[in-house]
């Protein structure tokens, strides 16, 4: 009896060690898949939202520009507001899922552009050419840039000298 009850603990003992190897590279891959997954998101958050950013500072370059040379600014300011409605939505987003450095990085990007968009809506406040516009909000996304790049993982090393 004795002899048939050893096999039979080992092939249990086996079984319960596939299972639990098994369940532990499922439940890794499953993991590394949600990540992938979250991190192109954020990716596509990131960009969306700097583009829109740089879209904005655009059109109001281009508004003070159209007011320099005496031109209807409808349309450029037209865009402006546009942009800024997008980027609105898209912040949200970036909160979402960004990591709090880059959240608070955004933060400050909309508190700059928000003071540019004033001025630009504003043009009896003061004398600010096309060229000097948005050159706090690029040092502001420059910030923005490196805590998603942080966030994002990007250039850090992972084992063997190569990057992600």
């Amino acid at each position: 009896m004795l002899s048939q009850v050893i096999p039979l603990i080992g092939v249990l003992l086996g079984a319960a060690t596939s299972f639990f190897a098994t369940s532990l590279a499922e439940r890794t891959k499953f993991r590394q898949t949600m990540a992938t997954r979250w991190d192109e998101r954020k990716l596509d958050t990131y960009i969306e939202y700097v583009s829109c950013v740089k879209e904005a500072i655009r059109a109001a370059r281009q508004t003070v520009e159209a007011r320099e040379r005496g031109a209807d600014d409808s349309e450029s300011l037209s865009v402006m507001e546009a942009a800024e409605a997008r980027r609105s939505i898209l912040f949200e987003g970036l909160v979402l899922l960004g990591d709090d450095a880059a959240s608070q990085a955004a933060m400050v990007v909309n508190e700059r552009l928000w003071e540019v968009l004033r001025r630009v809506r504003d043009p009896a406040g003061g004398s600010t050419t096309g060229r000097e516009l948005g050159s706090s909000v690029v040092e502001a996304l420059n910030v923005l840039h490196k805590a998603a790049r942080s966030d994002l993982a990007i250039g850090k090393s992972y084992g063997g000298g190569t990057s992600r």
